[in-house]
């Protein structure tokens, strides 16, 4: 493997290491819907704030998310809505494996 695709494969891996958290996932598959207040995703994920800040600035440095502000407020959405696409597989991955009804 060339140094060019060696490289590739990180960065790759690490968009996939950006996701690869359960309150990360379901801050994507929350913000599917539309862009969401800090406020609101916590509320959603049953986490403090706090926490959550940290998980939304992993996948902003990733590149998933973007944010904005509004007055106080962060306001926080999908920059690649593609990444919805992976989760669809995903989800293609567990019902093969019997996991449809969970």
């Amino acid at each position: 493997m060339d140094a060019k695709t060696k490289k590739l494969y990180e960065l790759k891996a690490r968009v996939v290491a950006a996701i690869g958290h359960p309150i990360r996932l379901a801050i994507v598959d929350f913000l599917k819907d539309g862009e969401q207040c800090v406020c609101k995703i916590a509320e959603h994920v049953a986490a403090k704030r706090s926490n959550v800040s940290r998980h939304l600035a992993v996948l902003l440095k990733a590149g998933i998310v973007e944010h904005r502000k509004e007055g106080l407020q962060m306001i926080y959405s999908l920059r690649t809505p593609c990444i919805l696409n992976f989760m669809r597989c995903i989800e293609g991955v567990l019902c093969e494996r019997g996991n449809c009804t969970l």
